[in-house]
């Protein structure tokens, strides 16, 4: 998520749902504006190209995502199952696929992503960010709600308040007319990278490996930016530090290994690791080892790796690398690639 000032913060505050009084109406729903246009967008999947004046009698929900967000990924069970419960009544959802990372600029693969993840609703996709810059929009995720008039009246950035996101749009269809809304909330199940993160073990942050936003790099050296260079490694980083082994380059938004051999590794404290990652253009799949403190993971295994630890790295895409059941402490992460030609991007954590 992007770490700016919320471009909102000026706007009247939304009183909760649970506490409003019979007899008021719904203008204690602040009214932040016309829905911004589509136009920028360039492409359109699920749909034909959608327009503010065309979807006028729908309430409206916009959300900003992009594939291998792990914040996002975690919202997409709420955002299909919203869609299933209230297309009918009358909520349009729409997915703005905004690249974060250079790959996910290609129009096949979101395609191919949005097929995987079962969306079903439109999705703009904004590879040039003309519909983020037209929303002044600064997050993924990011979510913004508009009534069957067109005017925004809420929005979300990030995970979580979900509960109050479905009463504002239960409230926005009984207004435009809808009749019989269930007022029950939804409560889909989630796996894989979509299960929601334990909060309360969380002590790591999401962490980028390129130089232009890396932090906690135990080797890093502005002299080697963008160099083929060999980083000796050895040492145990400390919490929330990294470090590398072999021959990488950092780049600007990637470290990029050069030959068989080379190791990432991360002293975390958190249940999940998970790290965007993908064999750079021109090399085939890269088969990856995991260990947890030097030894196979075991049952702690994320989705994409066995108890061995033994994974293949076949396309760009956020891979869950472990899940720890039991209890969570300070532990170190290493990752070996058995070929070169592996590409790194973020690090997140759940």
């Amino acid at each position: 998520m992007a770490d700016t000032d919320d471009p909102f913060e000026d706007r009247r505050p939304f009183r909760s749902l649970l506490h409003r009084r019979p007899d008021e109406d719904r203008d204690h729903l602040p009214d932040e504006g016309a829905l911004a246009p589509f136009t920028r967008a360039t492409a359109w999947l699920n749909s034909p190209p959608l327009t503010p004046a065309g979807l006028r009698g729908q309430v409206v929900l916009v959300d900003f995502w992009t594939f291998t967000c792990v914040n996002w990924l975690r919202t997409a069970p709420y955002l299909r199952a919203w869609h299933a419960k209230y297309a009918d009544a009358g909520l349009t959802v729409i997915g703005v696929h905004t690249p974060e990372f250079g790959f996910e600029h290609d129009l096949p693969t979101v395609t191919e992503r949005v097929r995987q993840l079962g969306i079903d609703y439109p999705v703009a996709v904004d590879s040039d960010y003309g519909v983020w810059g037209d929303f002044a929009n600064q997050y993924w995720p990011a979510v913004y709600v508009a009534d069957a008039d067109g005017r925004l009246r809420h929005h979300h950035f990030g995970e979580g308040e979900y509960a109050m996101t479905e009463m504002v749009i239960q409230e926005l269809l009984r207004d435009a007319g809808a009749d019989g809304i269930d007022g029950s909330l939804v409560a889909p199940a989630a796996h894989g990278l979509e299960v929601a993160a334990d909060w309360a073990t969380l002590r790591s942050p999401e962490t980028y490996l390129g130089y232009a936003q890396s932090s906690g790099f135990v080797s890093e050296d502005a002299g080697l930016y963008d160099l083929p260079s060999v980083y000796p490694g050895g040492s145990r980083p400390a919490l929330n530090e990294w470090d590398l082994t072999g021959r990488w380059t950092q780049t600007r938004d990637a470290a990029v290994l050069g030959e068989a051999g080379g190791r990432v590794s991360f002293a975390f404290h958190a249940r999940d690791v998970n790290l965007v990652m993908g064999p750079a253009p021109g090399h085939g799949p890269v088969p990856f080892r995991v260990l947890l403190d030097g030894r196979p993971p075991g049952d702690a295994h994320g989705s994409d790796v066995d108890a061995d630890g033994n994974g293949v790295l076949d396309e760009q895409d956020t891979y869950q690398l472990l899940r720890q059941p039991g209890a969570i402490g300070t532990r170190l992460f290493e990752l070996e690639f058995l070929a070169g030609g592996a590409e790194a991007y973020c690090f997140t954590f759940g």
